[in-house]
């Protein structure tokens, strides 16, 4: 099986990942220059050791598969031996998912994030056979996506403890918001759990998750990275702090969407991404200054919500 540079015990794909938005230029084309940049950042100045492409948050429903190979190589030509890439393979075509899956192992990526298949709302018999083969078609480590908010289906807990049994299905990324669930599969499996939505990070990591898949990571990775610590090096209440430091990024994310929320918080923090590719639109101006006036009440910049005086740090400066 492919390695992951930064794979633990327990952590088959490394403790603070970052879902990463898909650069895009003025034109909206794949800028993959941009795309480098970006992931040198959140390795090096957000502390991320692992980075999810290719993702709902990448925009994957809206970019091409030659698109995506590319943003493979060019992102772990950038930081493969730092962090663990991983890449979106899930889709609601068997077939395609595990085309995905193959050129991604191709491109050098480190693992697969597997989602649910959406809106055809198959049986947990369907989910076992989707996923069963898509793992089968490569070499790579999968991560599980559970997200019924989005998919409708729930992967149950049978079915998990099923697909846990596969040798190179490792990880769950959850957002099911099913604490007792996930304890339960915790407690039988040697899956690890990440959570998959950022205001139940710490929730998470009080029954046993491993560490994050996240978006507010594009700007407070290094918070989340020492909330991760504090946690583990038993601090709670500092832990609590950071958390609670961070309630109007959650907030403005939830508000927005990831996508949106993503590119304009990084633009906010003087870190260009371009615009969502549509039907995600670009923010208004109303909606940027509500973002603007999150961020400012976390401490993350120096924009005035009210005036939008471009007085915000460069990213890596934070």
């Amino acid at each position: 099986m492919t390695g992951c540079p930064t794979a633990l015990p327990g952590r088959p794909f490394g403790r603070v990942l970052t879902a990463m938005v898909t650069p895009f230029d003025a034109e909206g084309e794949l800028d993959l220059d941009l795309a480098q940049e970006l992931a040198v950042h959140l390795v090096e100045n957000q502390g991320c050791d692992g980075l999810v492409i290719n993702g709902t948050t990448g925009e994957s429903p809206t970019t091409t598969d030659a698109e995506k190979v590319d943003l493979i190589r060019a992102v772990t030509d950038a930081v493969g031996d730092r962090a663990t890439v991983v890449s979106g393979a899930g889709t609601n075509d068997t077939r395609h998912s595990v085309q995905l899956a193959r050129d991604a192992e191709k491109a050098g990526a480190h693992g697969l994030l597997v989602v649910t298949p959406y809106y055809s709302r198959p049986p947990q018999e369907g989910l076992i056979a989707h996923f069963t083969t898509v793992a089968d078609a490569t070499e790579l480590p999968v991560m599980l996506y559970d997200i019924p908010p989005r998919s409708v289906i729930p992967i149950e807990v049978e079915t998990l403890r099923t697909l846990a049994e596969h040798p190179r299905i490792l990880a769950v990324k959850d957002s099911k918001h099913n604490l007792w669930a996930g304890s339960e599969i915790i407690a039988s499996t040697d899956l690890a759990y990440y959570c998959g939505e950022d205001p139940l990070n710490l929730p998470w990591l009080a029954v046993g998750a491993v560490g994050f898949v996240s978006v507010i990571g594009h700007v407070v990775g290094d918070r989340l990275k020492e909330m991760l610590d504090s946690f583990e090096a038993g601090d709670p209440v500092r832990a609590k702090e950071i958390h609670e430091s961070l309630l109007p990024v959650y907030l403005s994310m939830n508000r927005m969407g990831g996508t949106i929320f993503a590119k304009t918080a990084l633009r906010l923090c003087g870190f260009e991404t371009g615009q969502p590719r549509l039907p995600l639109p670009a923010p208004s101006e109303e909606e940027t200054r509500l973002i603007a006036a999150d961020l400012w009440e976390a401490g993350l910049v120096l924009v005035n919500p009210n005036t939008m005086a471009e007085t915000a740090p460069k990213a890596g400066d934070q």
